[in-house]
C-alpha cells in the first residue's frame, strides 16, 4: 500500500503534544534504526514535538517575565507617593498609544505565528507516514483495544512490535468513540465506528509503553488501558512466527466440523 493512501481522517491529535502537560526525555539513539531506501534516516515527529513544547514554554515563560517587569515598573514608576496623593500617571499622545497597543501585539503575534508554522510543518511531517512500515489493523470497543496483524495472529490490549520498524495502525470502532494514546511516542488518533483512521510512531528501543483512551466512552473508561511491547527484530520474528503456527490447528478444526451422532458420511 503507498504512502499517500494514508490521509487525514477523523480528528487526529496525534502529536498534539502541545496539550500535553510535560515533556518527557527523548530515547537515545537506538541500534534500531537502519536507514531507508534513500540513505536517509526515517524522521521521527516525537521528538520534533518535544522540541516544540520547550519553545512554547519558553515563548510563554518570557512574554509572561515582559509582562511582569512592565507592569510591576509602573506600579513602581506611578505610585503614590504621599499621603492622600493618587498615583497618577501623564497622558499619552495618539502615536503612543497607537505604539503601545500595536508594537507588542505585533511582537507577540509574529511569536506565536512562528510557533504555529513549525507545528504545521511538523504536522505534516507527522501525517507523511513511510514506504517502510508494519501495518496492523485495530477495532476498539469498551474496553479493550483488539490488534490483528497482517498475517492474521490476533492479540488484545498488547500490542508487540520490531525495533526500529515504523509501526501503522489502521483504526476503527464496533462501538462508540475511542481515542488511542501512547504517550511515549507522542501520537493520539480517534477511533470510530464506520470510518477507518490511522495513527502511526517509530519505536527505536525494546520496552514496554503504555496505551490509553484518551475519549470518555462510557462507564469503566479508565479500565481501557493497554501497552506496546517493542521487542528486538529477531524476537519478534521468533514470536509472530510462534503465534501464526498456533493457528493452523484452529483453522482446521473450523473448517472441519465433527459429524453428528448417528450421521453418515457422503459417498465420495
Amino acid at each position: 500500500m503507498r504512502t499517500d493512501d494514508c490521509r487525514p481522517r477523523g480528528r487526529a491529535a496525534a502529536a498534539l503534544g502541545l496539550g500535553v502537560p510535560w515533556v518527557l526525555a527523548a530515547a537515545p539513539a537506538a541500534a534500531y534504526e537502519p536507514p531507508t531506501a534513500q540513505g536517509t534516516r526515517i524522521p521521527d515527529p516525537a521528538q520534533g514535538w518535544d522540541v516544540l513544547w520547550a519553545n512554547v514554554v519558553v515563548s510563554i515563560t518570557v512574554i509572561g517575565l515582559i509582562f511582569a517587569v512592565v507592569m510591576a515598573w509602573f506600579l513602581w514608576r506611578y505610585r503614590a507617593r504621599g499621603p492622600g496623593e493618587v498615583g497618577r500617571m501623564p497622558k499619552l499622545s495618539p502615536a503612543a498609544v497607537i505604539g503601545w497597543a500595536v508594537i507588542p501585539t505585533f511582537l507577540f503575534m509574529a511569536e506565536d505565528f512562528y510557533l504555529a508554522a513549525k507545528g504545521w510543518a511538523l504536522w505534516n511531517q507527522y501525517r507523511d507516514v513511510p514506504a517502510d512500515r508494519m501495518e496492523v489493523k485495530l477495532e476498539s470497543g469498551m474496553y479493550s483495544w483488539d490488534y490483528t496483524y497482517e498475517n492474521g495472529v490476533r492479540t488484545q490490549n498488547e500490542l508487540r512490535v520490531p525495533a526500529g520498524k515504523p509501526v501503522l495502525l489502521r483504526m476503527t470502532s464496533r462501538d462508540t468513540l475511542h481515542s488511542h494514546f501512547i504517550p511515549d511516542f507522542r501520537v493520539k488518533e480517534d477511533s470510530m465506528p464506520g470510518r477507518v483512521t490511522y495513527l502511526w510512531f517509530h519505536p527505536k528501543q525494546p520496552g514496554e509503553h503504555i496505551v490509553s483512551c484518551a475519549e470518555y466512552c462510557g462507564v469503566m473508561h479508565s479500565y481501557m488501558a493497554g501497552k506496546v511491547i517493542v521487542m528486538a527484530p529477531a524476537d519478534f520474528d521468533r514470536w509472530l512466527a510462534t503465534e501464526h503456527a498456533k493457528l493452523a490447528p484452529a483453522a482446521g478444526q473450523t473448517a472441519e466440523q465433527p459429524a453428528a451422532p448417528g450421521a453418515t458420511k457422503p459417498a465420495t
